[in-house]
């Protein structure tokens, strides 16, 4: 009797928690706005553990890591701060941290130490509240050049793991096979993803991937092995971190980068899917702190886990729609990514690639993702202001420079060096924060003392 007593108080005990109904809410709105953010975002855990096997993890631990670090990073969020906002690894940070092992020769346990570290000072900004300052001594129309260059680096990634551009043995960027079965299937989930999210279907992005996949099962162009199974282990991946490599002075403008998209992504996610959810009061974010808290305490867990940067999900804005205003959403997100952790066979499938004869395999399933996640961050190009050239020059520069050297970092020093530099040209050297110019200085220092 005391047991039943104690489950029909659970629902009230979980109001008083939340404060489900001062929010105007109730736990059905919330329990379905937990699986309507899961579904917007589960594309995740498939997308990521292809990507950072590029950069020689393994497959099976990403996944695990991925699954892990969503479900902490996203119940801490909703325990710590009562938000509606789910976390998991960040597109854009995943394919930086590619860029850096890929392109940058370093070891993927060095890019582990670095986005840890990152993490760390974003915990350490947090708690000092010098975030703030950090944050807005960047100007907008960088942190709007950046999103966009990002944006249209992840489509260009997304078509050439489609196989409808290709680069060939010269550097040269030229159209795929696009008759070829690969590219025909990432058209074929091209154009049902971008249906569904014109018609605001929920989970846009997982649909169009389950439909993707049923094409390529009907092809044959993917093998069926299974929905359920144990997770995979975690131990090639958890606390493989190698933060000794961090020492060497060239790792710096590393960690920063890490740094910097985990601050802009948290702060930039936080507000706008936080006023959607009434936890923007007078300009400020409500228990901000805390929000920004989890998100960077999410990085830390998900770097010794195994993963990229754990960041705030602007998909959580689809469940804020379905009625979700409190934590308890982010509890029942949270719960399906941990149950998400027993279909790794699936994940392996869907992200597993396409084999394709006499060359590497394909990725045509996923790459519709990233095309039209590079689409919806191109929409920042409407915050710059093209009138103002010591503005858009730089921001065209990290723009075009991001997905032109197929490196972020790349891209972000262009814009750097020349904001200050135009900026002191024009006569309005006032107008530059002094991190900028620091950040410019760390840039120029870096391409003289160790080149390209």
């Amino acid at each position: 009797m005391m047991g039943m007593a104690g489950i029909a108080k659970l629902p009230g005990s979980l109001d008083a928690f939340f404060k489900i109904r001062e929010a105007g809410s109730s736990i059905k709105n919330e329990a379905l706005a937990g699986l309507t953010t899961f579904l917007a975002m589960a594309y995740i855990i498939f997308v990521n553990p292809a990507v950072l096997s590029r950069a020689g993890m393994d497959f099976g631990a990403v996944f695990t890591a991925t699954c892990l670090s969503a479900a902490m990073a996203t119940l801490i969020m909703g325990l710590l701060a009562n938000y509606p906002i789910a976390l998991a690894p960040g597109m854009g940070q995943n394919f930086f941290f590619l860029t850096v092992v890929v392109g940058m020769g370093i070891a993927w346990q060095q890019a582990l130490g670095a986005v840890f570290i990152s993490g760390v000072i974003f915990v350490a900004l947090t708690l000092t509240r010098a975030r703030r300052h950090l944050i807005e001594a960047i100007p907008e129309s960088l942190k709007a050049g950046i999103a966009v260059g990002i944006g249209l680096f992840i489509a260009f990634i997304g078509m050439v793991n489609a196989g409808i551009v290709r680069k060939d043995p010269g550097g040269l960027v030229r159209l795929g096979d696009v008759t070829s079965a690969p590219p025909l299937l990432a058209f074929f989930g091209l154009a049902v993803t971008a249906a569904l999210m014109h018609r605001r279907a929920p989970g846009a992005l997982l649909w169009g991937m389950g439909l993707s996949t049923a094409a390529a099962l009907t092809a044959g162009l993917v093998r069926f092995q299974g929905v359920v199974g144990p997770p995979p282990s975690l131990a090639p991946t958890f606390m493989k971190l190698d933060l000794g490599g961090l020492l060497h002075w060239h790792m710096m403008p590393i960690v920063l980068v890490f740094l910097y998209m985990a601050l802009f992504d948290a702060v930039g996610t936080l507000v706008a899917v936080g006023q959607r959810a009434g936890l923007v009061r007078d300009g400020k974010l409500l228990r901000g702190e805390r929000a920004l808290l989890a998100d960077a305490s999410g990085t830390v867990a998900g770097a010794a886990l195994g993963t990229s940067t754990v960041t705030a999900y602007i998909e959580s804005a689809t469940g804020v729609e379905a009625g979700g205003r409190t934590g308890f959403a982010n509890v029942v997100t949270g719960g399906l990514f941990l149950a998400s952790l027993f279909i790794a066979p699936l994940v392996r499938m869907v992200g597993g690639g396409v084999e394709v004869e006499g060359g590497s395999p394909m990725q045509p399933i996923t790459a519709p993702a990233l095309i039209l996640v590079g689409c919806l961050m191109a929409r920042g190009i409407l915050r710059i202001p093209w009138d103002d050239a010591t503005e858009a020059v730089p921001a065209f520069l990290v723009m075009a420079g991001i997905p032109f050297t197929f490196s972020i970092a790349d891209g972000l020093a262009l814009g750097f060096i020349a904001y200050p530099i135009l900026k002191v040209l024009a006569g309005r050297r006032r107008d530059v924060p002094w991190l900028v110019y620091l950040l410019g200085l760390l840039f120029v220092a870096r391409y003289a003392l160790l080149g390209s």
